[in-house]
């Protein structure tokens, strides 16, 4: 029924559990679980996961911007030997984050470009991290706009405006995870401003579990938690949001 569009499953926090964790994932409903890569060091583990679970786990290929400093380049460089060996579903996770550090923004931003070219070059998605830098991204969006750029923007937490900017591109969905269930964080009168068919669900785990587990691990298995607060948000069944979102997520990444 469900598709968990972002989850770190090779975590370490994951280390003592990890197959019983994805096992309560498939017996809640979640029958893929799709993996965006961090780092050099993550993708042995991801690797390992598609392996064990064939069909359920799909590998992504990325290099996340807060592990971008000044030898991005050569990191890079390695990331497109494993681009170049194989087909990936997306690259990702990619993007800007000025949360932690500003030091490298220029650098954030050129691997940004570069990855985003990549994408459109495989015509794959691109899933974009945007903390506390939508106008950085969308001013690197903008230089590379076109009809082959597509994709989501992971753990989407902005308002009506950025929703407004977003769909200005054509191409892409909005993921929503467990910041929606959240009391006071607003995202669930933003959603209202989406439409069924614009949504993919995610965990992010192990990070931001859902209320009532917030501040605890998160896991792929309360995906449904998600889906039940925005079937209260749109009237439907979570049986709908379900079936909506995991089509979108079939038709975006091709799974």
């Amino acid at each position: 029924m469900y598709i968990d569009t972002h989850t770190h499953l090779y975590s370490g926090q994951f280390a003592n559990d990890r197959t019983e964790m994805i096992r309560r994932a498939l017996d809640a409903g979640v029958d893929q679980m799709l993996l965006p890569n961090i780092d050099l060091e993550s993708i042995p583990g991801m690797y390992a996961l598609e392996q064990e679970f064939p069909g359920v786990c799909h590998a992504m290929m990325g290099l996340h911007p807060c592990s971008v400093d000044g030898n991005f380049e050569a990191v890079l460089a390695e990331i497109r030997k494993e681009l170049d060996q194989r087909q990936f579903i997306a690259i990702g996770e990619i993007g800007i984050d000025l949360y932690w550090d500003k030091t490298f923004l220029k650098e954030q931003k050129q691997a940004f470009a570069i990855q985003i070219e990549w994408a459109k070059e495989r015509a794959i998605p691109i899933v974009i991290h945007a903390r506390d830098s939508f106008e950085e991204i969308f001013e690197v969006l903008d230089r590379h706009n076109d009809e082959r750029l597509k994709g989501v923007f992971h753990c989407f937490t902005g308002t009506e405006r950025e929703i407004l900017r977003i769909r200005s591109y054509g191409g892409f969905l909005f993921g929503i995870g467990g910041v929606v269930t959240f009391k006071k964080s607003g995202l669930d009168e933003a959603v209202k401003h989406l439409s069924l068919d614009e949504i993919i669900l995610e965990t992010d785990s192990p990070y931001l579990a859902p209320h009532p587990h917030r501040g605890k691990r998160n896991e792929s298995s309360y995906i449904p938690l998600i889906a039940d607060k925005l079937s209260d948000i749109f009237e439907v069944s979570p049986e709908q949001i379900g079936r909506s979102t995991s089509e979108n997520a079939r038709k975006l990444f091709g799974v």
